[in-house]
């Protein structure tokens, strides 16, 4: 089965970059055989290897990825580890009470295990467990905050309201005039932790990057994937290649990809920092879904995303990154007038694969053949989550994790691409125009 080739960005993260040189890729340059190969490095695929490393210490573990761990879809996120994505604006969350248990428990299982790696094996991330703010700046915004408000107290999810002054001296932006804090969330440098994270790997797991699988037979002994460096032998296979599980033989044309886009400034300097005026570093999520989140970074960087929209191909390229960039911009003068002449030093997009049901990938697929996919957003902790459950599934384990996952709706098969291409663009383009200035 040949895969489809998987798309290179245009740009680098600016997370990644802020990282300094990197050391060159080990690339795979021979055959090889081992027991577990995975297959993509992002939040599911790098803690997948890593429980299997530990669960099953006597097995060699392969993981693969077809660019730079930290620099791909994982390491684009704006690194927020969420213990529960508060969607109030879906009529049933409030009276979901199993589902968000679910959810919750799964995201902290993901949290939890991102803790254990900062504080056990000291992956450095720039760790912060100072939680996250809805914040609002037009009446739009304020009525999602009621509602998300009534929403946290019907599921018991404890939550602070902040008043102008509150949210305006911990941001130090005069754009936003009300917001919710809520704790449980965890803010990171993810491309930080990415590339950490795989230097704190079991001894017998080994990471091969620019490694792309280009084809792959599934058989009865032993799977074998090929790159263009060399062929892998594998007892068993983990799917964590996101979007691209689509075309690795399974739940062919249930991927909806989606482009979001981000911007962050260089350093800021004593002078600039004190113009911003903030507190500290801090995370805020917009209280209208298509507004714009942004972050202060602990090394002193304002991080600020917006946009989304439909990647045919699962392809942006660097007019689309263009584009998103102006709206950054006019982000950052509408937050800090007298500061966004400093501009940008970093531009980029990341893929966000969905379905048009909601439903996510997770589980056995085939013989020996393991996956997990379709996050729909709140990728680290989830994603960590789903990566570590995945692997106790396929050494035989079981888990309360696992059943919540196994019984979670699978991807169902979409609209016609061209027809859903249509529907995505529309609609995220209304609802960015509806956002107004919460953009």
């Amino acid at each position: 089965m040949k895969i489809m080739p998987v798309h290179m960005e245009p740009t680098k993260s600016g997370w990644f970059a802020a990282l300094g040189p990197r050391p060159p890729a080990n690339v795979l340059s021979a055959d090889l055989d081992c027991d577990h190969l995975v297959i993509g490095g992002g939040w599911m695929g790098l803690h997948c290897a890593r429980r299997l490393g530990e669960l099953d210490p006597e097995a060699r573990v392969v993981l693969v990825d077809a660019g730079r761990i930290g620099d791909g879809a994982a390491g684009r996120c704006a690194g927020f580890a969420i213990d529960l994505a508060h969607n109030p604006r879906n009529k049933h969350f409030a009276e979901d009470q199993k589902g968000n248990e679910e959810e919750y428990h799964v995201n902290v299982e993901g949290i939890d295990y991102l803790r254990d790696a900062v504080e056990r094996l000291g992956v450095d991330c720039d760790w912060d467990p100072s939680g996250k703010y809805h914040a609002a700046a037009t009446p739009r915004g304020n009525d999602c905050l009621k509602e998300m408000s009534t929403a946290l107290t019907q599921i018991g999810k404890p939550h602070t309201w902040l008043d102008r002054e509150e949210i305006q001296a911990r941001t130090g932006s005069r754009h936003y005039f009300a917001a919710i804090h809520t704790p449980g969330t965890v803010l990171m440098q993810p491309a930080k932790y990415l590339v950490n994270m795989v230097a704190a790997l079991p001894e017998n797991v080994t990471v091969y990057e620019k490694t792309q699988v280009t084809d792959i037979d599934y058989r009865p002994q032993q799977h074998v994937c090929r790159t263009s460096g060399g062929e892998i032998r594998a007892r068993k296979v983990f799917l964590c290649n996101a979007a691209y599980l689509t075309k690795s033989g399974f739940y062919d044309k249930t991927a909806i990809p989606v482009y979001t886009y981000a911007s962050m400034t260089r350093q800021l300097t004593p002078a600039e920092l004190a113009q911003v005026g903030a507190s500290g570093p801090f995370g805020v999520i917009p209280a209208e879904s298509f507004g714009t989140t942004m972050r202060l970074t602990n090394d002193n960087r304002l991080f600020l995303r917006n946009v989304y929209s439909y990647a045919r191909g699962f392809r942006s390229g660097q007019s689309d990154v263009d584009y998103a960039k102006t709206h950054h911009e006019e982000a950052f003068r509408r937050r800090y007038p007298d500061l966004a002449s400093i501009g940008y030093e970093n531009s980029w997009g990341g893929l966000l694969t969905m379905a048009e049901n909601g439903g996510m990938v997770f589980g056995q697929l085939a013989d020996r053949v393991y996956g997990a996919a379709f996050c729909n957003g709140t990728g680290v902790a989830r994603g960590t989550g789903f990566g570590k459950a995945l692997a106790e599934l396929g050494l035989g384990h079981s888990s309360r994790s696992i059943d919540i996952l196994n019984a979670r709706t699978k991807p169902n098969r979409g609209y016609p691409a061209w027809l859903t291409e249509i529907g995505v663009r529309a609609t995220t383009k209304w609802r960015f125009l509806r956002a107004g200035k919460e953009t």
